[in-house]
């Protein structure tokens, strides 16, 4: 079984990112967890995510143990990169290339569990959209009988809606900008 992850359009060199990836391949994930947690290269830390999310992976969907995996393949390649231009002496200018990369991580097992697929989530029945009308006019018949008991002043005008003009909205907005209402 092989559990494929990959990491797109990382901002960091794939040179220095080779340096820390020569330390896992080929190595049980255990040991490349804490070889990533004590190298001191600013690159460890977003292969060992990257190798952390492949182990809950392998837990999760395939139900792997995580002390039978192994860093079967890894490969660190170039994404392109930002053009940017900085200022140099004499008006003129000098290009700065950040690069980008791609990681992807294979694991492989140890010793072979015979598990080939992953496993069924449960999925939950879709929604027709007759159910979906059936349920608005329930609502619709419910806002009806709330609006029934709306309090009243003494002038019959509705309290709720006391501060409410007639032109609307909008008007009632600018109004309250303007200190005229």
């Amino acid at each position: 079984m092989e559990i494929r992850v990959k990491l797109k359009y990382l901002k960091m060199s794939s040179k220095k990112l080779r340096l820390v990836a020569g330390l896992i391949r080929g190595v049980q994930v255990d040991i490349a967890l804490n070889q990533l947690k004590f190298a001191n290269k600013k690159a460890a830390e977003p292969l060992a995510k990257l190798l952390k999310s492949g182990i809950a992976t392998a837990e999760n969907d395939f139900t792997l143990d995580k002390h039978n995996l192994l860093v079967k393949e890894i490969r660190v390649d170039e994404a392109g990169m930002l053009k940017r231009w900085t200022p140099k002496a004499h008006g003129s200018a000098t290009p700065i290339r950040k690069r980008l990369s791609h990681i992807t991580i294979v694991l492989g097992e140890l010793a072979a569990s015979g598990i080939t697929a992953a496993k069924k989530k449960e999925v939950e029945a879709p929604i027709s959209l007759e159910e979906m009308v059936k349920e608005g006019e329930k609502s619709a018949k419910s806002d009806k009988s709330d609006k029934k008991d709306i309090k009243k002043d003494s002038a019959g005008t509705d309290l709720k809606n006391q501060g409410a003009s007639k032109k609307g909205f909008v008007n009632k907005m600018f109004q309250r900008k303007s200190g005229n209402g």
